[in-house]
């Protein structure tokens, strides 16, 4: 059954493909991100604002660790799709064996040097001494499971590339919920604080890592051998080049935080990084269907254009533009009516609150309504930029793929925020997401409307040389 289900990207009807693929990947996003903004909003409520600011300095370098697994698993996926379209089952078996090994290695290694210099990177984030205690207290103990969430993260997507999204929801449902119920145990029935936030973390990747580990070994078509996870030049390679799309727009998301960090921290303080971190909760959580459809447009894309139905690989484009466009201006209209709303979630206004706690409480619900309209004023347009550069990356198209990835946060998003704050101040750095957001959809649309007209009007069938 499971090799019929990823024969299926390459017959189906590509509507009912994106649906099938792409609404479980939402759903698992949408829990996923639920998770980010409760675990927030009981950090906020039970802890005070400057909790906020720690976990959104800790964020950068667990996040990029942890994205090592989604580089190599995206990288990887792209081969992996594409040999399971060809029906290369030997290739595809020693592609994932590669992934996981190199997953383990790497991240292992990152584990380790960023325990070790662990004091001078949390004040190179941007942790000043208001909450530098909170931010290490939840760092170290993180650290100890990021392992484990770079595995997840591998994993998922290969879950997804074998046609099985449901089972791809499923673990990113289950280290959610168990991540909110340890929350509310941790925090507030046990009031362990930050050390408490931090177990719930730790103990939510666990979750992840038992369940996807239990679908490899009972339920995926691909039977790994101990051949499959020796390291083979050729594989590395090819997984290598695609992975960097990934790790080199992880990283430049996670530069881009660092920068955020201080760049606040000059021209604001901490409530302002406060606000950044409910605000980039907010793009995962309210983006996760747009998320979702970007997510399941990639391994029907790389399905396709494996076999050769360059009709089909052109279908899958427009019809996830389009679905994703109509998602992207519902979201828009909705936060642009009630962002005041949004934000009244992750503070409190508890009497039984310190005087300081119930000041930052009232300023954070002052200042960052209107940042979150000015960040997500372009929404309506990301899923060009979003589809263009993952087309190239599901079609094995590594540098295409890496310029287009870095276009928003390393070509416009880094230089604006350098530039505008001078100027402007703190709303320099909120007007610099929706100006990097059009300009980096325009640079993408070109390029991808090029390709469409390059190189999918071949036949079906046809394999260039």
């Amino acid at each position: 059954m499971a090799k019929i289900s990823s024969e299926a990207l390459g017959t189906q009807p590509i509507s009912k493909l994106l649906i099938q693929q792409a609404v479980p990947a939402s759903i698992g996003i949408l829990v996923m991100s639920l998770n980010m903004i409760v675990d927030t909003i009981f950090l906020g409520r039970w802890i005070g604002p400057l909790a906020i600011s720690a976990i959104t300095v800790v964020i950068p370098v667990t996040f990029f660790i942890g994205a090592i697994g989604l580089a190599v698993g995206i990288g990887g996926s792209s081969v992996l799709s594409r040999a399971l379209g060809a029906n290369d089952q030997d290739k595809a078996l020693r592609v994932f064996g590669n992934q996981v090994t190199l997953t383990f290695l790497t991240s292992a290694l990152l584990a380790s040097l960023g325990l070790i210099f662990q004091d001078y990177l949390i004040e190179f984030f941007g942790a000043d001494d208001s909450f530098k205690e909170y931010a290490l207290t939840y760092y170290r103990i993180v650290l100890y499971g990021i392992v484990m969430l770079s595995l997840c993260m591998m994993g998922n997507t290969v879950i997804r590339a074998e046609g099985q999204p449901t089972f791809a929801m499923i673990a990113m449902i289950l280290p959610a919920i168990g991540n909110i119920f340890m929350d509310y145990v941790l925090i507030n029935v046990l009031d362990y604080g930050m050390e408490g936030a931090a177990w719930a973390t730790f103990i939510s990747y666990a979750i992840c890592f038992g369940f996807i580990a239990w679908f490899f070994i009972i339920k995926s078509e691909l039977r790994l051998s101990f051949e499959c996870f020796k390291l083979k030049q050729k594989i590395v390679k090819e997984i290598s080049g695609l992975s960097f799309v990934t790790l080199a727009r992880q990283a430049t998301i996670s530069v881009l935080t660092i920068l955020l960090n201080n760049v606040l921290i000059d021209y604001g303080d901490a409530l302002d990084v406060a606000s950044y971190g409910i605000i980039s909760r907010m793009l995962m959580f309210a983006l996760f269907p747009v998320i979702g459809i970007n997510q399941g447009f990639m391994p029907i894309a790389g399905y396709n254009y494996g076999a050769n139905k360059y009709e089909r690989v052109r279908e899958t484009i427009n019809t996830s533009i389009k679905y994703g466009g109509i998602l992207a201006v519902v979201i828009f209209t909705v936060i642009m009516i009630f962002p005041e709303s949004f934000v009244s979630l992750f503070v409190s206004s508890k009497e039984s609150l310190d005087a300081k706690t119930l000041a930052d409480n009232a300023e954070i619900l002052k200042r960052t309504p209107s940042a979150l309209r000015l960040v997500f004023l372009a929404t309506p347009v990301i899923i060009v930029q979003l589809i263009g550069s993952a087309y190239f990356q599901a079609i094995g198209k590594a540098i295409p793929a890496l310029l287009l990835s870095l276009t928003k946060q390393g070509f416009f998003l880094i230089p604006l925020i350098l530039i505008l704050p001078p100027f402007f101040g703190v709303l320099g750095i909120w007007i610099a997401f929706p100006i990097a957001d059009v300009l980096s959809t325009i640079l993408t649309g070109y390029y991808l409307n090029k390709e469409i007209k390059n190189n999918l009007t071949k036949p079906d069938g046809f394999i260039s040389s």
